[in-house]
């Protein structure tokens, strides 16, 4: 979880009660921290710059123009464009217990320029380029995410007369990461057409039907007409995990189901989701989830009872 430093709390100065802010502002980008310390309904916000938010502390409730009511919660974040207006719910606010958010609004120009050293530099296998996210994209942020998002929150509010560099570093990896993040959810999401044409689509829908067979990276890569260290860097650089590193995903996704079924043995289980053993899948259950496929089964059993 994003954390704000002692030193930014004690020289940030409380106005109001609802979306106090204080803000930072550089060459490409701004970043605002919002501070809500009572519960509020119907809050409107809106940047003139497209803005990623990032939830540090408490809870909102989001409503967006053409999209479901959602909660918005600490290690989340959520990619707007410009002018969008936001409609925010605090339902839990309170003094000692504040709602706080990040919001990092970056110029356009910025993210062009991004584009522009993607497609040059590192092009999608299909020919089509980089362009700009699907806008509206909430997603939980991963390590690198976090990381750099905690990094920016301490060079913005760091006296350095070199911060303008910094952040801009920061920013051009940020926006790789997430229009790769991006990317990645529009392969994984079950609503993806995954009858289209691209090679890719294909070989991860034989995934989600093989997933309790053996599968290996020779035997794909010769399905995506591929050698197997290009379909490597393409399903990496495509995904932002490796091929392996999918099909386990894949395959700890279908367990997790298999589990809720108490009738169900972890042997049967394991099997049936394509480890060759119950070590292996421990092993990678374990650092999907923090818990064995044994607690994980006897804690859903226990929490219907």
């Amino acid at each position: 979880m994003l954390g704000l430093t002692n030193t930014f709390l004690s020289n940030r100065k409380l106005e109001t009660l609802v979306e106090n802010k204080t803000s930072y502002t550089l060459n490409n980008a701004a970043l605002h921290v919002f501070e809500t310390h009572q519960q509020a309904k119907k809050v409107l916000l809106k940047f003139d710059q497209p803005v990623l938010a990032s939830m540090i502390e408490g809870k909102k409730v989001m409503h967006l123009r053409d999209y479901e009511s959602f909660d918005f919660l600490p290690g989340e974040s959520l990619i707007l464009p410009s002018n969008e207006t936001m409609c925010i719910d605090f339902p839990e606010a309170m003094r000692k217990k504040p709602t706080r958010c990040l919001a990092l609004a970056i110029s356009e120009d910025k993210i062009n320029k991004v584009l522009q050293l993607m497609n040059e530099t590192m092009p999608k296998h299909d020919s089509m380029e980089w362009g700009l996210m699907d806008y509206n994209f909430h997603f939980v942020n991963d390590m690198g995410i976090f990381q750099i998002l905690q990094r920016l929150m301490f060079l913005f509010s760091e006296d350095h007369p070199s911060k303008d560099f910094f952040v801009d570093n920061m920013l051009r990896e940020l926006i790789i990461r997430i229009l790769q993040t991006n990317e990645r959810k529009i392969y994984s999401n079950s609503t993806f057409a995954l009858s289209s044409n691209s090679r890719l689509a294909f070989v991860i829908r034989y995934i989600r039907e093989h997933l309790h067979e053996s599968l290996n990276i020779i035997e794909l890569s010769k399905k995506a007409c591929m050698s197997p260290s290009h379909f490597h860097r393409v399903f990496k650089t495509e995904l932002g995990i490796s091929p392996i590193e999918f099909i386990n995903n894949e395959r700890i996704k279908l367990a997790v189901g298999l589990l809720q079924d108490s009738s169900r043995s972890i042997k049967d289980i394991y099997m049936e989701c394509g480890f060759d053993s119950r070590s292996y899948f421990n092993r990678v259950f374990k650092s999907k989830k923090h818990i064995s496929p044994g607690e994980y089964q006897s804690k859903v059993l226990k929490n219907r009872n």
